[in-house]
């Protein structure tokens, strides 16, 4: 049966007037047809979503908006009027403002820098005035309602803090045209509908935003109209209130998804897992608990409550002041991820781009890279030995590309995230720990990523998964962690986990349940 969508934004402004269109667009990279006749229309005071799995083109056609590529044919019009956009600065000129998946921050300038790089503000002596340059960029944070000290480098940054001053870069520039291409991929809660403010209040000042997003609760919360592309080709625009998420799916995948949460219900078997008294002063502080075989173990909260500090804890990347970690009974030697995978613990990082692939080298080196040493042969690589694991991983997660010798970052989003899953279930783990791992993909890939890891679980793998989504968390844990402030604060059983009793642990205003100790 269809979901019914969810009822309209209070206060939606009636729309305008069309003040960007594709008209009949298609872009070729060689071989590969990525837009095949792709339309789009956008309008003032409207949010748009565009939608579709990871290789539908939507990629394409925002860089087509951002003047980084060109169109093999067709038109874009601008007010009605053809226009020719050359480079990221005809567009920016335009009034074209796009904000991407990936951040794109220079580490070792400061925030504000970042924000307002090659239009800093001028002293009367020709430099730069760092006085307004700090005052315009509070400005910009104090209007998406979030705390950066502008003088900040942005290395060290996090994923959701990135996003911030990415937002705060895009809105600096009084765009009339806003591009939002998965800006809340590493947002949860206060922060997504802080950014869903700053939205609405765009497009009631008459900017159009275009909304790229593969959740489906906040593409029916924010948008106006939703356009469905499917293998590069446009596919429908209707209002979001003529549809349903069954129907939406349906469109983008050309198939019926049975279920985007399979999971296998599994009888929990001896721990593998235990964590007792974990602390890292000024992140968090005494997070213990177990983890058993063929369990799934979430842990939930608001971004900053410390999860994915706690993970990379417990692997060795971060350092910890205090506590343990055991695995099978065994201690494990702290702040070493050499001794964390000899021990059988496999982590997939947060950010797949910056820490879980070398996004220069192929797929098939990368599909390899912890297998290394079992693949030489008298201290030298065995590319035969490469060749053969790469092929057989990339036929295990059916990862889509073109040639394995091609370089990992020609893949989309989903497929980068099937090899650096790949990369680290070839060390045959205990335990698999993942940080947020269907973060920015499409939702036919995103059912791969659950059906995988039900089934890895039912195995007999213990998996720990650090999720911002909550019906994801709802749909594949047997147990939800539950951090606050860097606080272990609940742990709730699957039989009684839902949505109000987990945003109420990670809020402060929850969580009575003992947790391992």
């Amino acid at each position: 049966m269809d979901h019914a969508p969810a009822p309209p934004a209070p206060g939606r402004p009636t729309t305008g007037s069309v003040v960007l269109a594709l008209d009949d667009v298609s872009k070729n990279f060689g071989a590969v047809a990525a837009l095949r006749g792709a339309r789009l229309e956008l309008r003032t005071g409207e949010a748009h979503a565009l939608v579709g799995e990871n290789g539908a083109g939507k990629s394409t056609l925002v860089k087509i908006l951002a003047g980084v590529h060109g169109p093999d044919s067709g038109r874009l019009l601008l007010d009605g009027r053809e226009v020719t956009l050359d480079n990221p600065a005809a567009a920016r000129a335009a009034g074209i403002a796009v904000i991407y998946q990936e951040p794109t921050l220079f580490p070792d300038l400061s925030v504000a820098e970042n924000i307002f790089m090659g239009r800093q503000p001028l002293t009367g002596g020709r430099r730069i005035d760092r006085k307004e340059l700090a005052s315009r960029c509070r400005a910009l944070f104090d209007r998406l309602g979030v705390r950066l000290d502008p003088d900040r480098p942005a290395r060290g940054l996090s994923i959701a803090d990135q996003q911030m001053v990415e937002i705060a870069k895009a809105l600096s520039f009084d765009a009339r045209v806003l591009v939002m291409d998965e800006p809340t991929a590493a947002l949860s809660g206060v922060e997504v509908e802080r950014l869903f403010t700053v939205a609405r209040s765009l497009r009631a000042g008459g900017a159009a935003v275009l909304f790229i997003s593969h959740r489906f609760d906040e593409v029916f919360a924010l948008c106006d109209r939703i356009t469905v592309m499917r293998d590069g080709q446009w596919v429908s625009t209707d209002p979001t209130a003529d549809l349903t998420v069954d129907q939406v799916v349906r469109r983008m995948v050309g198939r019926e998804v049975a279920s985007l949460f399979p999971k296998i219900d599994v009888e929990p078997g001896e721990v593998v897992l235990e964590v007792r008294g974990l602390t890292r002063l000024g992140v968090f502080a005494d997070v213990s608990f177990d983890v058993r075989a063929g369990e799934i173990v979430a842990l939930a909260g608001l971004v900053g409550a410390g999860r994915s500090e706690v993970v990379r804890a417990v692997f060795g990347v971060d350092a910890y002041d205090s506590g343990s970690v055991r695995v099978s009974g065994a201690d494990l030697r702290k702040g070493s991820p050499a001794a964390a995978m000899a021990a059988g613990i496999a982590l997939v990082p947060e950010d797949r781009r910056q820490q879980g692939l070398v996004m220069e080298l192929s797929v098939e080196r990368n599909a390899t890279l912890t297998r290394r040493w079992k693949l030489a042969r008298f201290g030298l690589l065995s590319a035969r030995g490469e060749r053969a694991t790469a092929e057989e991983w990339a036929a295990r997660m059916h990862v889509k590309a073109g040639k394995l010798s091609d370089p990992v970052s020609t893949l989309s989003g989903g497929n980068q995230q099937k090899v650096v899953l790949a990369k680290w279930l070839s060390t045959d783990p205990r335990v698999l720990i993942v940080d947020e791992p269907t973060r920015g993909i499409d939702v036919g890939t995103k059912a791969e990523v659950h059906r995988l890891l039900s089934q890895l679980a039912s195995d007999g793998m213990a998996v720990v998964m650090v999720s911002s989504e909550l019906p994801e968390v709802l749909g594949m844990a047997d147990r939800v962690l539950v951090m606050h402030e860097g606080r272990l604060v609940d742990d709730i059983p699957r039989s009684r986990a839902d949505e109000s009793a987990v945003m109420l642990a990670a809020t402060g205003q929850g969580g009575t349940t003992a947790v391992a100790s």
